[in-house]
């Protein structure tokens, strides 16, 4: 239950990072984009700063989750910061999401709570994972996640913060995995922590896909960027909880549900691909424009 309790409070803290990065990465000009001049540019932004002091706590409370359960059981919970962004969102930009917005958000969130469930993700033999395990993840993070913005470089708008938000939401996934293999040590006390190389890789991991969300977040709405976000991230996670740490999942009948649970989340991912918030064909979204007039220039984009 504590292991839940600061999940809960993970999500609802990336939420609100979430919301506040995005209403300060709107008002970045696009030529930023992919550079790091964006992050200088965004620097100078304390509504940004917020965001990222909100992403810290929410990072702190993802370890101290991580800390007392296991992977497959903390990090799908963060699933729970897509609808809660959208409300933050709402709340923050004065504005409302449209039908197919608020439908793709319940949806993919339901579809991963189904998942969960039909899986019954359990503790499994533990330990930090061979060498040749982590290394297969390695190579399938970067590989997967260098395709996600490649082929993001080759559109534009929603789309590309899409593929973006995909590539960070990987990203994130073996973030955690790395964490947990770092945290795994702990009982060999600390110097175990600060040598193992985990730890080291985690840290570069972490600012790469942190970097990813950025440009997400300037490319297109949140609709479009954070749905991929919070569902890779958490799904990836479970992969490897299983490929590193033995966690195991339930199979058997239980595969039924599970898939009924993959579907649901396609029908969500569906549904969020319709709304025009995604696609950017409104992108002014009614009041957001007009209330952030006076610190966006002519060279900015809209929410």
């Amino acid at each position: 239950m504590l292991a839940v309790f600061y999940a809960v409070c993970a999500a609802l803290a990336n939420a609100v990072g979430a919301v506040l990065q995005r209403r300060a990465a709107r008002t970045v000009p696009l030529a930023d984009a992919m550079r790091f001049r964006l992050i200088i540019d965004l620097i100078r932004r304390p509504i940004w700063l917020g965001g990222v002091a909100a992403l810290i706590a929410g990072f702190l409370f993802q370890a101290a989750a991580l800390s007392v359960g296991d992977l497959t059981l903390v990090q799908p919970i963060v699933v729970a910061e897509l609808p809660l962004t959208m409300v933050v969102a709402a709340l923050a930009f004065r504005t409302h999401l449209d039908r197919d917005a608020w439908i793709g958000a319940i949806a993919v969130s339901g579809g991963v709570a189904v998942l969960l469930i039909s899986t019954s993700p359990q503790s499994g033999s533990g330990g930090h994972g061979g060498t040749w395990a982590w290394l297969w993840a390695c190579v399938a993070s970067v590989g997967a996640g260098t395709l996600l913005v490649l082929a993001g470089l080759r559109t534009s708008g929603g789309r590309r913060a899409s593929l973006y938000g995909a590539a960070s939401g990987l990203g994130f996934g073996f973030t955690a995995a790395l964490m947990k293999g770092a945290l795994n040590r702990l009982d060999g006390g600390v110097d175990q922590v600060v040598t193992s190389w985990q730890l080291y890789l985690m840290v570069a991991t972490g600012i790469a896909s942190f970097f990813l969300v950025q440009n997400a977040l300037q490319a297109g709405s949140l609709v479009a960027a954070q749905p991929p976000i919070s569902t890779i991230d958490p799904l990836v996670s479970v992969a490897y909880g299983v490929l590193l740490f033995g966690e195991n999942l339930r199979t058997g009948v239980w595969l039924a549900p599970a898939l009924v649970g993959g579907l649901i989340i396609l029908f969500g991912s569906m549904a969020l691909s319709r709304s025009p918030l995604a696609t950017g064909e409104s992108g002014d979204v009614d009041a957001v424009a007009a209330a952030l007039a006076a610190e966006a220039s002519p060279s900015r984009q809209p929410l």
